[in-house]
């Protein structure tokens, strides 16, 4: 899917920019990645990471639980969904993790973050926690929780409220919210 390594900036424009979700990086499995952290095209089973974050989002908001797992909606929305490393090779995370995606995607957060106000960034995982000295905390928003992975998400993601603290914070801020349904 080489076509749609630059995804997220393609379908969230920076003047759109209202909320950050950084990922490691894409799905690794046949058909998954399209450019979208934690997001699957359409026809591809949602992730057991992204089941999880569904969950969180019906706890948090009362949503019904979507059967899809195609977030550009959220995208279109100012989501930028965006991942550290923007490609893997099939079945190998982290596999480009030293090919310099870092620097790129390091720069994109900064840029943002001295850029923008008032904009909400999801650090979720250590991972995503890392990037957190990239974020200047005295104009932007960062909430953390553990990451929703099967192997963590009972370690702080569940219980997180993370869709409703982004939009109460946007709200607040004078800013439409994300409308999280698919």
């Amino acid at each position: 899917m080489g076509g749609l390594i630059f995804n997220a900036f393609n379908t969230t424009a920076f003047e759109k920019v209202k909320v950050v979700l950084i990922g490691q990086d894409p799905y690794h499995g046949p058909g998954q990645a399209h450019g979208l952290s934690f997001s699957v095209p359409d026809g591809i089973p949602p992730p057991p990471s992204l089941l999880n974050i569904f969950k969180e989002l019906q706890s948090d908001i009362g949503l019904t639980i979507p059967r899809r797992g195609n977030l550009t909606g959220w995208a279109e929305q100012g989501v930028l969904l965006l991942n550290s490393s923007l490609t893997v090779r099939a079945n190998e995370p982290m596999s480009h993790s030293t090919l310099g995606w870092n620097r790129f995607t390091d720069s994109v957060i900064t840029k943002i973050s001295e850029q923008k106000e008032n904009v909400v960034f999801l650090l979720w995982g250590k991972f995503a926690q890392e990037k957190q000295p990239l974020i200047d905390e005295t104009k932007h928003l960062v909430l953390k929780a553990a990451h929703p992975s099967p192997f963590s998400v009972d370690k702080g993601f569940f219980g997180s409220r993370p869709f409703s603290k982004t939009n109460e914070y946007l709200i607040k801020n004078g800013i439409d919210p994300i409308d999280w349904k698919l």
